[in-house]
């Protein structure tokens, strides 16, 4: 009579909960549509950073697999795309603004130097490259260390054709990372804060899928090298902002991603960076940078 009932269902059918129902089942399709769900009502709401953080993952989820993508349907999607697009428009928004300075500021730079800039950014995702690198299927993550070394002494000297093959078999792992479950799912603690999803490297164009291409255009550079290639593949800044991970912080409940803390230190290490690659450097000063990057836990 008073409504009581009423009130229980509708908590009942909360996106939250439905969304931890549909991951224990491990239905993917509903999944990314509870998704679409969180990001519409967050877009309507006017909090824009959860917008582009729930939306973009229901569109990981459905673009990866053929079966998931019949089930959602096209109105979805389509109006999910629409909403993306509209949130890659807006000014102010954090995830638009931090790529559009470092596109800028790498239109000063020289191929080289910008090739190093990004470099020195994976450098300081190898520790967390490491722990993921434990969840199943996430191997591909622990050779990041060895890839940050062997893509610096290759800018300086042509590595072997096994070093090479290997650098590639790397890249083509990284491009599938996302198509796998276990990136919808898999998570990692983190001492004194919320666990690290594996999904939320998705954010700024997907981490995996940044250092893919970094990777892929380092190869192609190092064949063109190989062959005597007057035309070199340009070099892409996309890469620099790869450890802000913003996804993350969203997720776990920041309001403005300026003022947390790591976000604010990793900034600082980006433009600290520019300056460095900026002005005249020897492979030794980059080499002690990177060593002591690779060191870092930009969680903490």
């Amino acid at each position: 009579m008073f409504g009581f009932g009423k009130k229980k269902i509708k908590a009942d059918n909360a996106p939250e909960k439905r969304l931890a129902e549909f991951q224990r089942k491990k239905d993917w399709a509903g999944v990314s549509r509870t998704y679409y769900e969180l990001g519409v009502a967050a877009m309507d709401a006017g909090n824009l950073h959860e917008a582009q953080l729930w939306l973009h993952r229901a569109d990981t989820i459905y673009s990866a697999d053929d079966n998931i993508y019949d089930k959602v349907g096209e109105k979805l999607m389509d109006d999910c795309s629409d909403r993306i697009g509209r949130l890659e428009d807006k000014d102010g928004l954090f995830y638009n603004d931090i790529p559009t300075e470092i596109e800028a500021r790498a239109k000063e730079l020289s191929d080289p130097q910008v090739r190093v800039w990004g470099l020195l950014s994976i450098a300081r995702l190898v520790r967390l490259g490491e722990q993921l690198s434990r969840l199943p299927d996430c191997e591909v993550l622990g050779q990041l260390d060895w890839a940050v070394d062997l893509m610096f002494h290759s800018l300086q000297t042509l590595p072997s054709q096994e070093a090479y093959q290997r650098l590639m078999d790397m890249c083509n792992a990284l491009y599938e990372l996302n198509g796998k479950l276990v990136y919808y799912s898999g998570e990692i603690e983190v001492p004194g804060r919320s666990p690290f999803q594996l999904f939320d490297l998705n954010g700024l164009f997907g981490v995996e899928q940044e250092l893919n291409s970094y990777t892929d255009n380092h190869l192609r550079l190092l064949a063109a090298l190989s062959q005597g290639a007057e035309e070199l593949p340009q070099a892409e800044s996309s890469i620099v902002a790869c450890a802000l991970l913003p996804d993350y912080y969203v997720r776990t409940g920041a309001r403005d991603l300026n003022e947390v803390p790591q976000i604010k230190a990793e900034l600082e290490r980006i433009w600290s960076d520019y300056e460095f690659v900026r002005d005249l450097f020897t492979w030794e000063e980059v080499g002690k940078r990177i060593a002591d990057y690779k060191r870092l836990d930009i969680l903490a």
